[in-house]
């Protein structure tokens, strides 16, 4: 639904005016191929993100994202995997956009866990005498005495995240400012102003939404079918500014509940690790595919 409604009549005439200039244009998106990843493991250094009750989302987000690179090496040797960190060191969503755009990556996949606040609670445990009043209009009351309760918030599950449709022109900012991640010769030359140029632009910032609305839906899907509780692909409308950032096809992944003692613990463990490293590359390997069958030979 997101998706189509990009493809409007305003475009469908413009294609048919340009002619030639579309098949150039589409041939340039239909030959990408996913050639780089780029893997973020979400903060770092100073940056703690997210706490749990003896972890940090740092953490489990550095030690993820190794285990993605590692799988993804064995399973496509074909592809070029980086990270934009390997360590526990901090770098600002500018230069994690940096790193991802002078890789010229085809792909940018950015590890995070979630976190729900603590359900609080009061209840009444008692009454005490207290005074009020002063003179002759000193009196004795009963009040009620209170206890607060916190408990961890039972929130758990996965979710996939892609820049909100609102945050396109700031895309299409990041094409316009690393064009040579996608520009061939025959464009390279052309004036910005040029109809193949912003033709390539829009269409190109629609694709890669495209692209990353369906991997989005495939990583939640491959979490589903080993067990875990989707909370399904959305739109990030706030935050994330990272995403619009990379001038790729990118998502973001909420591998958990860093903040349910029982997440926790799966999130800290390498089965748990494992299985959630290996549901993301099964996923990219689908999304490979699908590229792949449906380039210009």
């Amino acid at each position: 639904m997101y998706i189509k409604k990009y493809f409007t009549a305003f475009f469908l005439i413009l294609f048919s005016i340009i002619g030639s200039s579309y098949k150039t244009v589409d041939a340039q998106i239909q030959k990408s191929r996913l050639r780089r990843i780029v893997v973020d493991p979400g903060h770092g250094g100073h940056d703690s993100g997210a706490l749990g009750k003896y972890s940090t989302e740092k953490a489990v987000s550095l030690a993820i994202s190794l285990k993605i690179d590692e799988l993804l090496r064995e399973q496509l040797p074909d592809v070029e995997v980086i990270l934009t960190r390997k360590t526990d060191v901090f770098h600002s969503p500018v230069v994690k956009a940096n790193i991802a755009n002078q890789a010229k990556g085809d792909l940018f996949v950015c590890i995070h866990c979630n976190s729900a606040d603590p359900i609080r609670r009061t209840e009444v445990v008692g009454y005490k005498t207290v005074t009020k009043g002063k003179g002759k209009k000193k009196r004795l009351v009963q009040v009620k005495e209170y206890a607060h309760h916190s408990s961890p918030n039972p929130a758990k599950g996965t979710e996939t995240y892609i820049w909100g449709v609102s945050k396109n022109d700031d895309k299409e900012r990041a094409l316009r400012e690393n064009e040579s991640l996608f520009l061939d010769s025959s464009l390279s030359d052309k004036n910005w102003n040029s109809l193949e140029k912003l033709q390539l632009i829009s269409l190109k910032t629609r694709n890669y939404f495209e692209r990353s609305a369906n991997l989005a839906l495939t990583i939640e899907e491959e979490f589903t079918k080993v067990g875990r509780v989707s909370r399904e692909a959305q739109q990030r409308q706030v935050g994330i500014w990272v995403l619009q950032a990379v001038a790729m096809p990118s998502v973001l992944i909420e591998t958990g509940f860093i903040s349910n003692p029982e997440e926790e613990d799966y999130l800290n463990s390498v089965s748990g690790q494992t299985e959630i490293a290996q549901a993301v590359v099964n996923a990219i390997i689908k999304y490979k595919k699908s590229l792949d069958s449906k380039m210009v030979h």
